[in-house]
């Protein structure tokens, strides 16, 4: 009966540091994806950003195209599009409501024009002063039109919120670790004289800890995938209430998250197991009682 009681004790532990751990591996991963979340939506953000290319006077809409090609082949640029001369008259006329060609004596006013996205790296004030001066180098360039403010004003709330969930990850992960440090403890605790049996018929360290860190290691595996499994399922809830939702939630950021989870999961495991254990085997006889 003693013994009965003893293995459905281990077994009611085992349970409950899974289920615990769990729970902080889950809100470990929702840190981590909002981080990753938050990444792809700036980047998104500030690819959306546009860089207007005029052209003069003496530009036809082939030395336009001509220049598009150049620029494609950049490896600041996320795309470009081609606007000729008869679209903005066209696009300026519906705005407008009125054809300015009407005034001018059937002369279009208008420029070709080109409309560039940045890739997100180069979408900040330094990158995009340098990206100007060499888009106005050619002859062909009037001038180059973006908004310097905007641009300044996005960029300084994208580090404040980046620093700030970078904060929040930190102090989570200290939590994670005390939390998971002290539910693998308790669950020492309660096995520390038959550690201290062990060592005194001479078992050495490393054959004592070997049991524990087995345990340890299928409990982080188990409450691992549980927290992705629940991770997981929310993911596709929220892609299946919101289906552009898979822009900014992406495949590679939910693999990043679950692998992250797995692997945190069975490192702080096993690192507190291997910390706790090794703290009861130091310890004298009555220091046991304490």
């Amino acid at each position: 009966m003693p013994r009965k009681r003893k293995k459905i004790s281990l077994r009611w532990q085992a349970l409950t540091s899974t289920i615990s751990t769990t729970f902080v591996l889950i809100l470990m991963g929702l840190v981590v994806i909002c981080a990753l979340t938050a990444r792809q939506l700036s980047e998104s953000v500030r690819e959306s950003l546009t860089v207007m290319v005029m052209m003069g006077d003496d530009a036809s809409n082939e030395d336009a195209l001509d220049y598009k090609a150049k620029l494609e082949k950049k490896a600041w640029v996320k795309d470009i599009t081609f606007i000729s001369r008869e679209q903005a008259l066209e696009e300026q006329t519906e705005a407008m409501g009125t054809d300015p060609t009407d005034f001018l004596g059937g002369v279009n006013p208008f420029t070709p024009s080109l409309e560039l996205h940045l890739v997100a790296d180069y979408a900040c004030t330094d990158s995009l002063l340098w990206i100007s001066k060499r888009l106005k180098s050619n002859k062909l360039v009037t001038d180059v039109i973006y908004q310097k403010e905007l641009i300044e004003r996005l960029n300084s709330n994208l580090h404040k919120v980046t620093y700030i969930l970078l904060g929040i990850a930190v102090l989570l992960l200290l939590v994670t670790l005390v939390l998971i440090n002290n539910t693998v403890r308790l669950s020492v605790y309660s096995r520390r004289f038959i550690i201290h049996t062990m060592k005194l018929v001479g078992a050495s360290w490393g054959f004592i800890r070997r049991p524990f860190m087995l345990r340890a290691l299928w409990i982080g595996l188990a409450a691992s995938i549980l927290a992705d499994g629940v991770l997981l399922g929310g993911i596709r809830t929220l892609w299946n209430y919101d289906p552009i939702m898979q822009t900014y939630v992406t495949q590679d950021n939910v693999i990043i998250t679950a692998l992250a989870v797995l692997g945190c999961g069975l490192l702080l495991t096993l690192l507190c197991t291997f910390i706790s254990v090794s703290h009861f085997l130091s310890m004298r006889e009555k220091e046991l009682y304490g």
